[in-house]
């Protein structure tokens, strides 16, 4: 499900990843996310898929039991692995979050991803949630961080599939363009797809961003 396309684009962006998080115009987002955010995780075994650079990572460590942080990238992971986490709580591997490992179930109570499921087709997310339920077990924590539309903010989308996935045209830093899926999902479409797969199904929208939290049944 994820694309070389998208894997490629965000090894070569990777040195650049964090830059969104410097917008002064999302600072409240991020300040209002940074405290749900914490709240949530206090004590949990965490299993944070996407993990990028570790932005996200840093904020859990500092209230989780543990983080098991995972990327497809190793570029994303060399990066991770420079700021310089609790190494007693806090690992790094290299992990496709579309194609996860048996031998999970148990070890974590929650799992965590910010940006992923906005590359997630929109006819795979209730596959994906049985996936994870089968993968992780039964009442584990799902939290998923990820982004708003905003005009003159966002990209604009450059097609839309007959399934409803929008995509953008992104220039990376070697210069090539790249054709991303990145579908920006409503309350109420997040709500219909997760409904038959979780419980306790929670949407904080900001302006730039929104938090979902549930636990798989």
């Amino acid at each position: 499900m994820i694309t070389n396309q998208l894997t490629q684009y965000y090894a070569v962006n990777a040195d650049n990843y964090d830059q969104v998080y410097a917008q002064e115009e999302r600072f409240d987002d991020l300040d209002d996310l940074q405290e749900m955010v914490a709240e949530l995780f206090q004590d949990h075994k965490v299993l944070e898929l996407a993990c990028g650079t570790a932005y996200w990572t840093d904020l859990i460590s500092e209230v989780a039991e543990s983080v098991h942080a995972t990327d497809i990238s190793q570029e994303m992971l060399d990066l991770a692995e420079t700021r310089g986490l609790d190494e007693d709580i806090v690992t790094f591997e290299q992990m496709d979050a579309f194609n996860l490992p048996d031998g999970l179930e148990g070890q974590y109570t929650a799992v965590f991803a910010a940006g992923l499921w906005a590359h997630l087709p929109r006819e795979q997310h209730e596959k994906y949630l049985k996936t994870l339920r089968a993968k992780l077990g039964k009442d584990v924590l799902l939290v998923l961080l990820d982004e708003s539309y905003v005009d003159g903010n966002s990209a604009p989308i450059a097609r839309t599939d007959a399934e409803g996935n929008t995509y953008q045209i992104l220039t990376a830093d070697d210069g090539q363009r790249y054709e991303i899926l990145k579908n920006y999902l409503t309350d109420s479409t997040l709500r219909k797809r997760f409904a038959a797969h979780t419980k306790q199904f929670r949407t904080e929208r900001l302006q730039y961003y929104y938090l979902l939290s549930c636990r798989l049944k």
